[in-house]
């Protein structure tokens, strides 16, 4: 496949207090209106983020309808586990609901930090959003200490829930700075609330270079084949995307030399790319993804080279 990058669509430019910088990981909805939200986090000054939308024109993703006043989440309260950030992974439509699963962010003493996902639903249409409890519906486990948390979820035809996610208690250390090692993992469950304590290994490490994955993203294709983009965190390169395909949503095989995609000359993306997301759009499937330092720069997209692909 080969992606043909379309430009930069956003990045705040700094007047609001609590979004100073950065806009990630770009979580597409689509709106009643037909228009596009992609819910991303914003971050104020301290890089505490909070979770607001842009909404972008299907027909030119490059342009912008409109940018949230005001954070749809804000960070939990004193001692919960998103006291010091959250962003979004994925939001789907559940009845006449919208449920966002997150990113929770708290800080430690001996660690840098802990993530767990969270789970915040909205009943006006996705202009607000409140904590279905304040704990994370993916919470600590003896296998998975420290790490359990980017998810990505589908809702079943049978009306259950799977989850792809990353999950770790492992450290390693690069440059000096300690950093986070976890595999992708996969679970389900009944209600999208209760998840089991812990979930099976779905994609690995190619090599001791790799230490983490990142965001995943779940696309099923016409032909039944199912897409898995994801971040892959190397020791010596940082972020880019790899790739992945699968029948039934477990096996997976690699195929990161075919995802089409890597930096590029422009300075928002010369350096990193991370966390995509896909969107079908009538004929056309674009690929929205962050640039260096994880999304500081803002995202972008591309769109599928179909001649290729």
């Amino acid at each position: 496949m080969k992606w043909t990058k379309r430009g930069h669509v956003f990045v705040p430019d700094g007047t609001q207090s609590w979004a100073r910088h950065y806009a990630f990981p770009p979580t597409p909805v689509w709106r009643a209106d037909g228009t596009l939200r992609l819910y991303v986090c914003f971050c104020d000054e301290n890089t505490v983020g909070r979770i607001g939308w842009v909404d972008v024109d299907p027909d030119d993703p490059a342009r912008v309808l409109a940018v949230s006043p005001t954070p749809v989440l804000d960070i939990g309260q004193p001692g919960a586990f998103d006291e010091n950030g959250l962003l979004p992974t994925c939001v789907l439509e559940v009845d006449d609901e919208l449920w966002m699963y997150y990113v929770g962010y708290q800080r430690g003493d001996k660690l840098p930090y802990f993530q767990f996902e969270g789970l915040a639903i909205s009943r006006d249409q996705g202009a607000t959003f409140q904590r279905k409890q304040r704990v994370p519906v993916t919470d600590r486990s003896d296998t998975e200490l420290s790490n359990r948390t980017s998810a990505f979820v589908r809702r079943e035809p049978a009306g259950g829930f799977e989850m792809w996610y990353v999950g770790g208690s492992d450290w390693t250390e690069v440059d000096g700075k300690p950093l986070p090692v976890y595999k992708m993992r996969y679970m389900r469950s009944a209600d999208g609330v209760n998840w089991p304590d812990r979930g099976e290994v779905c994609l690995d490490f190619s090599s001791e270079e790799e230490h983490a994955f990142g965001r995943p993203w779940v696309s099923l294709r016409p032909d039944g084949t199912q897409w898995m983009f994801y971040s892959l965190r190397t020791r010596a390169k940082g972020y880019r995307l790899g790739f992945a395909e699968s029948r039934d949503g477990f096996s997976w095989t690699r195929k990161d030399a075919l995802v089409g995609i890597d930096v590029g000359p422009d300075a928002w993306d010369s350096q990193e790319i991370a966390y995509a997301s896909v969107v079908d759009y009538d004929d056309t499937t674009y690929l929205f993804y962050n640039g260096n330092e994880r999304g500081k720069t803002g995202f972008g997209y591309a769109a599928l080279d179909t001649s290729s692909s």
